[in-house]
């Protein structure tokens, strides 16, 4: 069995994420689809194993095997967990549904280390940008922001909102240059410390429940199987 029949005929769930998951497409954007598919148990009885991850068939298009979606997510990687919440769904089936349910399982305070570490990263390259081009690069801030945002109103809530809705006329403001560079940078600067002290009293549990994400992994594995 191919990589792409895997995506093709095994696949559980679909979304749409990006810009259009987020609210803040334009005319410009791509559609980004991820998704995850679940390889027929028998498989991993070879010695080759099924791909972790598969790129397509079509172009923006990546998806995820089951157990690997699941392990990126417990450790809170921001793009999964997105996934998770993208409120553009296009595909899913009984296992997909299941998953979904358990998006509760994977939120933890480990959001705060996994978004604080990624958004961290980015605002370095944004530096970097700005010291070398004397300009950030504008798509990005805006998404750094949106995932500023998310982060915080996360630890706020414990709840993972992919839409950007409250914020969308600001942050399209952001990617269109419209603010100096000092301006979006101390919103990020604000967003951190408002994070920092949403994590001193979110209502999210220390770690995920890994042995309910890991039940539910093992029953579809047996259930392929037979």
């Amino acid at each position: 069995m191919d990589d792409l029949t895997l995506v093709r005929d095994h696949t559980v769930y679909q979304c749409v994420m990006g810009s259009r998951a987020f609210g803040l497409a334009t005319e410009a954007s791509d559609t980004d689809r991820r998704g995850v598919y679940l390889a027929p148990t028998p498989l991993f009885w070879r010695f080759d194993k099924p791909p972790t991850h598969v790129e397509g068939p079509r172009d923006e298009e990546f998806s995820w095997e089951l157990e690997r979606f699941c392990e990126l997510a417990l450790r809170a990687n921001p793009n999964i967990l997105e996934c998770l919440h993208s409120p553009l769904v296009e595909r899913v089936t009984q296992v997909g549904e299941e998953l979904l349910s358990l998006r509760g399982a994977f939120l933890s305070r480990r959001a705060h280390t996994s978004f604080s570490r990624y958004a961290a990263s980015q605002r370095g390259k944004l530096f970097a940008d700005v010291r070398v081009h004397g300009a950030p690069r504008w798509k990005h801030a805006m998404h750094l922001l949106r995932l500023l945002l998310s982060c915080r109103d996360l630890l706020r809530t414990g709840r993972l909102t992919v839409e950007a809705a409250p914020y969308r006329d600001r942050l399209l403001a952001v990617r269109r240059g419209e603010l100096t560079w000092e301006e979006a940078d101390a919103w990020m600067a604000r967003l951190q410390e408002e994070t920092e002290a949403a994590l001193a009293t979110t209502s999210l549990p220390p770690e995920p429940d890994r042995a309910r994400v890991e039940d539910f992994l093992v029953r579809v594995r047996r259930a392929s199987a037979a």
